[in-house]
This record gives C-alpha cells, sequence and structure tokens, in this order.
C-alpha cells in the first residue's frame, strides 16, 4: 500500500471574472509516493505543484477525488479529524517561515507544545533535532541572527519535531545559494535514510531533482505529464516539456539550431552516441574509432550520474576516410545508438 495516493484528483478555484469558467488548478492527478520514497514534483511556475502539496497536507480541499495517506481517505473529512493528520506530515517552506520573535530553541519547540508534549519530552526532542541539524550552538539565537542555511536547517527541524512519516519540502532551497542548496540536500538526504522519513520536493529545479529525488513526476497546466524512475525519466524523457526540463542541466542530441552552429564551426561528419547505464564503455568506444584511423572532436554534449547509474549523449566530429568512418560507426553501433546528423 502506498503511503500517500492521490486518486483522480481535481482543484478548481472562482473564476476573478463573475460569471467566467472555473479556473483548473489541478486536473485529474493520480499519484502513488511509496514510504521510503524521495519524490519529486517539478514544474514551470504556474503547474500546480504548491496546489498539489496544499492538498496532500489537507490545507486545502479537493473538488473531486481521493486524497489517502497511510490508508485512510482524507478527502471531505472535518476539520478537527484533519489535525492528527498534519501531525504526521512535516512541511518546509522556501522562505523558511520562523517566528521571528522567537529563538531557535522555540522555533522547534513550538509544534509540539501545540501537539501538547510534556516539557520534559519536549526538551529532549530539541535538543535531539539540534544535534541532528547541527545548531545545538544556536539554540539561544533568533532567526534574524542566522544565515540562510541555518535558517532551513531550523526548518527542517521544526518539520520533524512531531516525529512525522512524511516530509514536504516546498521549494526549499530556491531562496539559497549553491553552496548552501547542496549542504540542505545532504540534510534532507539524511532526513530519509536515517529517519526512514518520506520526503515529497517541489521544485522547479533539475538539480534538486537529480541530486536528492529517486522518483519524479513532471507537472504541466495541472496535469501529470510523466512519471516515474528519476533516471528513466532523466535518461529517456518521453514528453516535450520533460525534454525541457531535463535540458536544463543535461545536454542531449542536439537541436536543428546547435546542429547549425556546429556544422559551421566543425569540419568532419557529425555522429552523436548515445550512452545508457553501462551500455557502452566510453574508452572502448573513442579506441574503435581511433583503431579505424579516424580522427575524432568532442563537440557537444555529456555525461551525468544519478544515483550512480551514468547516461548521456556524446556529439563528435569524425575525419576520417568515408569508409572508415562508415565501419566504425557500424561497429560502435553494435553496443550503443549511434546518430549521424550529417
Amino acid at each position: 500500500m502506498s503511503l500517500v495516493s492521490l486518486r483522480n484528483v481535481t482543484k478548481t478555484y472562482p473564476s476573478p471574472d463573475k460569471g467566467g469558467e472555473r479556473i483548473v488548478a489541478i486536473d485529474d492527478v493520480s499519484l502513488d509516493i511509496e514510504a521510503g520514497d524521495v519524490y519529486g514534483i517539478i514544474g514551470y511556475s504556474g503547474a500546480g505543484k504548491s496546489t498539489l502539496v496544499r492538498l496532500i497536507n489537507a490545507l486545502e480541499p479537493v473538488s473531486d477525488g481521493s486524497v489517502i495517506i497511510d490508508g485512510e481517505e482524507i478527502s471531505g473529512r472535518p476539520e478537527r479529524e484533519l489535525r492528527s493528520v498534519r501531525l504526521g506530515i512535516g512541511m518546509i517552506f522556501q522562505q523558511f517561515n520562523l517566528f521571528n520573535a522567537k529563538n531557535v530553541w522555540n522555533n522547534v519547540a513550538y509544534p509540539l507544545r501545540v501537539a501538547g508534549w510534556p516539557k520534559e519530552r519536549i526538551a529532549a526532542r530539541v535538543d535531539e533535532l539540534l544535534d541532528f541539524v547541527g545548531l545545538r550552538e544556536k539554540a539561544r539565537s533568533y532567526p534574524d541572527q542566522l544565515s540562510g542555511g541555518q535558517k532551513q536547517r531550523v526548518g527542517v527541524a521544526r518539520a520533524l519535531a512531531t516525529e512525522p512519516r512524511i516530509l514536504l519540502a516546498d521549494e526549499a532551497t530556491s531562496a539559497l545559494d549553491p553552496e548552501t542548496t547542496q549542504e540542505v540536500l545532504a540534510l534532507l538526504k539524511r532526513v530519509n535514510t536515517e529517519f526512514g522519513v518520506t520526503i515529497v520536493v517541489i521544485t522547479h529545479e533539475m538539480d534538486v531533482i537529480q541530486s536528492i529525488a529517486t522518483k519524479v513526476a513532471v507537472m504541466d497546466g495541472g496535469r501529470v505529464i510523466e512519471k516515474g524512475d528519476v533516471f528513466d525519466v532523466f535518461s529517456n524523457p518521453q514528453n516535450a516539456s520533460s525534454r525541457r526540463f531535463v535540458s536544463t542541466v543535461i545536454k542531449g542530441i542536439p537541436s536543428p539550431a546547435e546542429l547549425a552552429v556546429l556544422q559551421e564551426r566543425h569540419i568532419g561528419r557529425i555522429v552523436t552516441i548515445s550512452f545508457r547505464d553501462g551500455n557502452a564503455d566510453q574508452a572502448a568506444v573513442f579506441l574503435e574509432i581511433v583503431n579505424a584511423g579516424v580522427a575524432f572532436e568532442l563537440v557537444y554534449g555529456g555525461i551525468n550520474d544519478i544515483q550512480g547509474r551514468a547516461f548521456g549523449h556524446l556529439t563528435l566530429a569524425l575525419r576520417g576516410d568515408d569508409t572508415a568512418i562508415d565501419a566504425a560507426i557500424v561497429r560502435i553501433g553494435q553496443s550503443t545508438h549511434v546518430t549521424e546528423v550529417r
């Protein structure tokens, strides 16, 4: 059984114009998130990502469909029953949402007081979490005395306070610089591996998904247009919108416009060799080309690694006798896919 299941979920809002058609924010979305997943939900601004998060933690009701958390249908339940559901769902935000008038210790303690934990247990839990996020020495500091990365670590500690099984991270690194982003992502990985917390990462940044997620759903116009293992979606995206996202961090096969530039700048026959999860060894491919008496130049592309699995596309300009080039392409094509573009 999935920890989080969405079944044909739709969310609409009234039109700002009197008598206008309702605005569809989420359109017939079905999704399953298994316990232990780090599940990325990615899309451009306005795709419906943040609305989907608010449906998962019942901050907003669905217009149609079902949201099931740990086997329990939460759609349509009264607010008094949803409070206990939300205790099992932590959330971290883009702008941290800390209480500026409370110090770090009391920010982390706040949800525990709301939940009615005894003082002794609150103290032990807060100290444990501040140790976990590396901020024990900042316990008496206030948010305006912290860096952005430190604020987000406080946000993580606070989100974990009530021992949730699910953590929702809504654009949690968008306000951070690249180095701090990697520190926060490393912390989220620890949350997942050491505490066993299932994490749903909402982002528009493909490199965040590449760094941390095990599965991904791509959203566009309120719909999930592609989903699956991150490696599969990244290495072989099936939807045009997915391909646009992937291209922001991974150079694939050159577009027609890019090919025109390559053809102007480089002499020779241009081919793209595709590598996927060990289907061919790069060194062996290059050696095959050299042994055929063909010179080559790497002109586009790269190889990427997602959790130990490699894939990518290398575009080469081959120079030499046409017969030798043809023979080399045939031999290389026996172990990997070769596309000749000129």
